[in-house]
């Protein structure tokens, strides 16, 4: 039998204080009990932003290689934003390989790093729907609305909103 990887260790350890203590505008946990590198996560709308009142669903799916490379993570609830593509992929720096970055945007010490967490990533997450970074968007649309129209970006959140509600 195989030994279990340090990446299915620290997951499980990471699961098991998620469980313990829970996250501050989130809940986590395995989509499949079988697969620790796949994870299910809602994240609640932060308090005094646009996306209040929403439940946001989302998957975390982490590499064989983890700490060691980022998870992508992907809303699965309809999110306008910035830095979600329409696809739900999000976005950030955090997210994006170790190292320097090849389009010179981002530092290296604000892309992933292996001390990064479940809990650090989500954290990050809701940080950007606080304050969107308009500067290098993975949704234009979303970008150009949230600078030029806010209440046309305003409504579609709205909507994204209540659609998470229903969803319920």
């Amino acid at each position: 039998m195989d030994s279990p990887s340090q990446a299915s260790l620290l997951l499980q350890k990471q699961l098991k204080d998620l469980c313990k203590h829970p996250g501050d505008g989130f809940s986590a946990g395995l989509v499949d009990e079988s697969n620790l590198f796949k994870w299910s996560v809602v994240i609640t709308g932060p308090p005094d932003t646009l996306y209040e009142g929403g439940f946001f669903n989302a998957v975390m799916t982490f590499p064989s290689d983890y700490p060691n490379s980022p998870p992508a993570v992907r809303f699965t609830s309809e999110v306008w934003h910035p830095n979600v593509y329409s696809d739900g992929k999000v976005c950030i720096s955090t997210l994006h390989p170790p190292g320097d970055d090849p389009n010179g945007y981002e530092l290296a010490s604000e892309r992933w790093m292996p001390v990064h967490t479940v809990e650090s990533i989500v954290l990050s997450i809701i940080s950007m729907l606080s304050s969107p970074n308009d500067e290098s968007p993975a949704n234009v649309e979303a970008a150009k609305e949230w600078r030029e129209r806010r209440g046309n970006f305003r409504k579609k959140v709205s909507r994204c909103v209540r659609k998470s509600q229903e969803m319920l």
